[in-house]
């Protein structure tokens, strides 16, 4: 199962820097080499089951009050997967999608297509058609949208449950009770022929035959909108996912200790930054994780922090900020928090400061995309954070930055980030063009952002290559204007995007929350004029109550851009 493009053809020494002298080795923490040895582990089945022989009775898992041991994970996945391949017939090579928040029940295998549980009906037929899924597992809060899909969808098999599903009685009916009953969070729908998840718990363990599944057999198709938009699955092998959390595992072992570490898991395990940090990073490494079903009740979630006494957090910016405009946010105890990890989007300037002044502690920078499992570098954990950067390239990663004519450019100039790894897709689920498109014949990863590297290697990213804004032939990058806009006091979050100008073509727009409500645009106009040169600075300033996001925190510059047309529409008019 490989391709021009396959990473795993080079199994097992693959190893882009063997031998190269690159500055960033000097940054890592010590005892962490330059490559990582390739994974013992064929496959996350056989990682599951190791971490179950080592940490056993531990708790890997919990949320809503419930728990999951490594042992009880190992088991129940048994159990599930002999349901699966006896009972429903599903084999190796099927795809069965999970669509759920963060719930203990998304530690289940064969070929996983994560689906957002937010996506609308259009959306999810979109991914089950390219997908082509025998079997679904869908949160019971989510089937009504389901229901408009299934009968035209190649599914079989449709699994539904519930919230409460892993806990034990009675709490697990008292949940479910509360979530359909109480808070009216289960619409109303018709699934004729759904099966129970708790039967999927039934399955005879001693049935399971092993499908003999290898390092270069797919685990995820993880749906992205790609570094050249559009919806798109990104191929994720087990070999790249082994090989990223044991590229980014050095970094855990400089501060925290393995087997005895607890992490919140703020982002949903959908998007594939927690699939791989907590889900499977964490787990591998011995860590309990906190599951975070509802990051957005940040009321709940101040509590969770509060009872948990988490040594890591994993976040995104945006969720960082209005962590800290919770009142009760400051007055925990930040005593045991050893690293704070802000992925998903660019870590703002401003939030990094508050956040060290709020819990007298970092909060790390890191970088990656969905078609490199994701991680790519990091803030390295033992040293403060070089603010405003994405840190260095993991062990056995390599990186470039290109030119439009495809070179290397020189050292600090801006260009677009080529990356080189074992965490590399294999490519874009068939669609052979797209992938031509990204992936190089040597391996070579076009990531679409603009980055910048320094002599001693630390990357910065400028923004993404299809939302430069060109004034007048200069480019301008919508996080620069951000950024600074950010670091005003008044300011809560901020996002910017082109308008056209019959004179420059294109000039910026800058949409603010206002965090005080005294701000004005003369004053916010001010405070830029002294950080930006004079094309970088917004044209047009304009207050709104919230930003348009995605369901992971990341402001949607698209979403602006439709505020902004319905606006010149009804001028227009």
């Amino acid at each position: 199962m490989t391709s021009p493009h396959d990473t795993s053809a080079s199994l097992p020494g693959h190893d882009p820097v063997a031998g190269a002298e690159r500055p960033w080795f000097d940054y890592y923490p010590p005892g962490v080499a330059r490559a990582v040895k390739a994974p013992a582990e064929k496959s996350l089945g056989d990682m599951a089951a190791g971490a179950a022989e080592r940490y056993g009775d531990r708790v890997a898992f919990s949320n809503l009050g419930g728990t999951l041991t490594f042992t009880e994970v190992d088991a129940h996945a048994t159990r599930i997967a002999s349901y699966l391949q006896n009972t429903l017939g599903l084999r190796k090579g099927d795809r069965i999608v999970l669509q759920m928040p963060n719930l203990m029940q998304y530690s289940v295998g064969l070929i996983v297509v994560n689906a957002n549980p937010l996506y609308t009906a259009s959306e999810l037929t979109a991914v089950v058609r390219d997908a082509e899924p025998r079997a679904i597992i869908v949160l019971a809060n989510f089937a009504h949208t389901l229901e408009k899909v299934v009968a035209d969808a190649p599914i079989e098999h449709v699994i539904v449950t519930q919230a409460g599903d892993m806990l034990h009685q009675p709490k697990r009916s008292i949940v479910n009770l509360v979530a359909k009953r109480v808070k009216k969070m289960v619409p109303a729908y018709s699934l004729p022929g759904a099966i129970p998840f708790r039967d999927l718990l039934g399955g005879d363990p001693a049935a399971f035959t092993d499908p003999g599944v290898e390092h270069g057999d797919v685990a995820f198709l993880q749906y992205t909108g790609g570094t050249t938009g559009g919806t798109k699955a990104a191929v994720l092998t087990h070999w790249n996912l082994l090989n990223n959390q044991e590229q980014f595992i050095g970094q855990l072992r400089a501060v925290l200790d393995e087997a005895d570490s607890t992490v919140v898991a703020a982002l949903p395990l959908y998007h594939v930054f927690a699939l791989t940090v907590n889900c499977i990073g964490f787990f591998r490494f011995g860590g309990h994780n906190v599951l975070i079903t509802n990051p957005r009740d940040i009321p709940a979630f101040v509590k969770t922090l509060d009872e948990s006494k988490p040594d890591a957090l994993v976040l995104v910016s945006t969720l960082a900020g209005a962590l800290m405009e919770n009142e009760d946010f400051a007055k925990l105890d930040f005593s045991n928090v050893k690293v704070s990890v802000a992925g998903g989007m660019a870590l703002r300037t401003a939030v990094g400061t508050r956040w060290r002044e709020i819990t007298d502690s970092d909060i790390i920078e890191g970088y990656g995309l969905t078609e490199a499992s994701p991680v790519v570098s990091v803030n390295p954990t033992h040293l403060p954070p070089n603010i405003g950067t994405i840190g260095v390239p993991l062990p056995s990663t390599d990186v470039r930055i290109l030119g439009e004519d495809g070179q290397e450019v020189a050292l600090g100039e801006p260009g677009e980030l080529a990356v080189k790894g074992p965490q590399v897709m294999r490519g874009y689920w068939r669609k052979p063009e797209e992938s031509a498109a990204v992936l190089t014949d040597d391996g070579w990863l076009l990531t679409g952002d603009i980055a910048t590297i320094d002599e001693q290697g630390y990357l910065r990213i400028v923004d993404r290559k299809k939302e430069i804004i060109v004034v007048s032939g200069f480019n301008v990058y919508p996080g620069d204007l951000e950024d600074a806009a950010m670091q005003h006091p008044k300011v809560s979050e901020a996002g910017a995007i082109p308008i056209p100008d019959e004179h420059a073509g294109e000039v910026p727009k800058l949409f603010v929350v206002k965090r005080d409500a005294s701000l004005t645009e003369a004053e916010l106009m001010a405070f830029l004029k002294e950080r930006l040169t004079g094309y970088k600075r917004p044209r047009h300033i304009e207050f709104i109550d919230e930003l348009p996001k995605t369901n992971v925190g990341k402001v949607l510059r698209r979403g602006l851009r439709e505020i902004e047309e319905a606006r010149s529409r009804a001028d227009a008019k």
